[in-house]
């Protein structure tokens, strides 16, 4: 299985998840790649006009760990200039310009293409070469978007999807599921679905830095989700997911991916036993919770040097 973090550096729960899975977990039968930061180079910028930190700081037992906090396009220094329309390969789909820069509308990608239709193939060719059987996109959007707390679904993935929403809902774990559109192009849960035999998943959660209604954003609002603006917004009825004076703290979002990456992975091993994967290791949402997420995270003084 393959698990992807970062393809939009603006939504931290995704590839915080992902780096929490990298220095966690163990593989015990079936082989797991997990990319925490898919567009890097959307890691070295932020987006113009939105006044978003660069850096975020998570504790841990041994003092902070720093992360970036990036844009959700690729950096215009790697792929520059944007087309007045972008024509989505193989769709021919229209996109407003910009879109060209976004890894999660460049699926499947092509060898021939721009930066990011490159990168986006790239990862299409490791699913085929590695014969991936599930690939789960961990994503995040604003709380008042539509499609949010969801797990989105290939047709072909359906069954693993639903299976695990239902043991996610026996958790507490609220979830809308949602079928992947089959005229919205250049998704992974579609191009992904459509071009290779893996079956592909996108999750998302709720990351009240990418909306619309929110105050201030800076590091604070990444880690607590507090903001007084959305509360209002709250209590008129305009967001899509449940908002109170506890925010929506990065800990519920990594926690809610969390236990969705494990959910999948166990409905994967019923639904079909020849290509389970165990892993051990992975933090539960309750532990994630109440520990937070630095107890599961290696000290920087404690990671192996570049080449170690």
């Amino acid at each position: 299985m393959l698990i992807l973090g970062g393809a939009h550096p603006n939504e931290p729960a995704g590839y915080i998840t992902a780096a929490l899975l990298v220095e966690n977990i163990s593989v015990e039968r079936g082989r797991v790649f997990v990319i925490p930061r898919a567009n890097r180079s959307g890691f070295t910028h932020t987006e113009p006009g939105e006044a978003h930190p660069h850096f975020f700081e998570i504790p841990t037992p041994d003092g902070p760990r720093r992360f970036r906090y990036g844009c959700r396009f690729t950096n215009p220094l790697d792929q520059w200039p944007d087309p007045e329309v972008y024509l989505h390969y193989p769709s021919g789909q229209r996109l407003s310009g910009t879109e060209t820069r976004n890894l999660n509308r460049a699926f499947p990608g092509r060898a021939s293409g721009n930066f990011t239709e490159r990168l986006a193939f790239a990862i299409t060719q490791l699913i085929e070469a590695e014969r991936v059987d599930l690939v789960i996109d961990l994503h995040e959007a604003s709380p008042e978007y539509p499609v949010i707390n969801a797990i989105v679904a290939h047709e072909r993935a359906m069954d693993v999807a639903a299976l695990a929403n239902l043991n996610l809902q026996a958790e507490g774990l609220q979830y809308s599921l949602e079928p992947s559109p089959t005229n919205f192009r250049g998704l992974t849960h579609r191009e992904i679905g459509d071009a290779t035999l893996a079956m592909a998943i996108l999750m998302e959660s709720a990351n009240l830095m990418q909306g619309r209604l929110r105050g201030r954003c800076d590091a604070g609002l990444i880690l607590d989700g507090q903001d007084p603006w959305y509360l209002s917004a709250a209590r008129a009825g305009l967001v899509r997911v449940p908002y109170d004076e506890t925010g929506i703290p990065l800990e519920v979002r990594v926690g809610r991916h969390l236990a969705g990456v494990q959910a999948l992975t166990d409905a994967l091993a019923f639904v079909s036993p020849d290509r389970a994967v165990s892993i051990r290791g992975i933090p539960s949402y309750a532990d994630a919770q109440e520990r937070g997420m630095g107890a599961y995270l290696i000290p920087k003084t404690k990671q192996p040097k570049r080449g170690e």
